[in-house]
């Protein structure tokens, strides 16, 4: 049965986590336990649930309780759901963007690396990729064409922000992922990769890189497709570690793409061609 709450004051403690904490705040709301994120419009809410996330509570446009929403509502059994019209939701920042519906939710224990990437064949790796918005792009591509897991350093942004997951369309819900400890990159997980069966492939400009349809690379088994920091790109020490520096060509005197736009075109053209 859901437990439908009218909101009346918008200064309430319960519509803090929507309304005024940060996402560091929400990092770490249930500390030394895993805090929240929210995820928005019910696409993202439905693929959370799939996932097997945890609802701690909902904030929905009153006409989506027994419209779009009211499946997803239904599923999180008596969780709290915060509501009013969308006249007076529009109070709270942001809210017009959202689709008519957030649902707050426990983020789960992420799984260590090596145990996704044993059952995968295409890994992409972020390596301090820092903006929510590049970051969510990425999954979206990442889970459109072909990636079987995706791993970040800790200087990543992190893919449950509210932004990311928006970005995203709820994907971060659909492909495996992790982060790697300070101490793990890049040294260590390179190694563990190798011994994985993977080749290495980091994308970067460099004199000695070889053109991104390279045949070698499309008939690799296992392949990890390394990407680099907005505006640096790559560390070096990254770079001389991996098998292969990989390039997309380009014309008109461009040097480069953005982050997410280079992903896309690597996954696209680097895919398990065998599934």
């Amino acid at each position: 049965m859901p437990n439908i709450i009218e909101i009346t004051d918008f200064q309430a403690p319960e519509l803090d986590i929507y309304a005024r904490l940060t996402e560091a705040q929400l990092l770490h709301y249930y500390e030394p336990d895993g805090g929240l994120f929210i995820a928005e419009s019910p696409k993202a809410v439905e693929r959370a649930l799939d996932a097997g996330c945890t609802p701690f509570s909902i904030l929905a446009e009153r006409k989506h309780i027994e419209g779009q929403a009211r499946a997803i509502i239904l599923r999180c059994g008596e969780v709290p759901v915060y509501t009013a019209d969308f006249e007076i939701l529009t109070q709270l920042t942001g809210f017009p963007l959202t689709r008519g519906m957030l649902c707050a939710m426990r983020r789960p224990k992420l799984p260590k690396a090596e145990e996704i990437c044993s059952v995968a064949h295409r890994i992409a790796i972020l390596e301090n990729v820092m903006n929510p918005t590049n970051v969510g792009a990425i999954f979206r591509s990442a889970a459109a064409l072909g990636m079987d897991a995706v791993l970040l350093t800790c200087a990543c942004s992190n893919p449950l922000y509210r932004r990311a997951i928006r970005v995203s369309m709820g994907t971060v819900f659909q492909i495996p992922w992790t982060f790697l400890s300070s101490d793990q990159w890049p040294n260590s997980a390179l190694q563990q990769l190798k011994a994985l069966g993977f080749k290495t492939a980091a994308m970067a400009l460099s004199d000695n890189s070889i053109s991104i349809d390279d045949p070698q690379l499309i008939e690799t088994e296992k392949l990890a497709i390394i990407l680099g920091t907005e505006g640096d790109g790559l560390a070096p020490v990254t770079i001389s570690g991996c098998d292969y520096t990989v390039r997309i060509p380009m014309s008109h005197g461009v040097d480069s793409l953005n982050v997410a736009a280079a992903s896309a075109v690597a996954f696209w053209q680097l895919r398990n061609r065998k599934l």
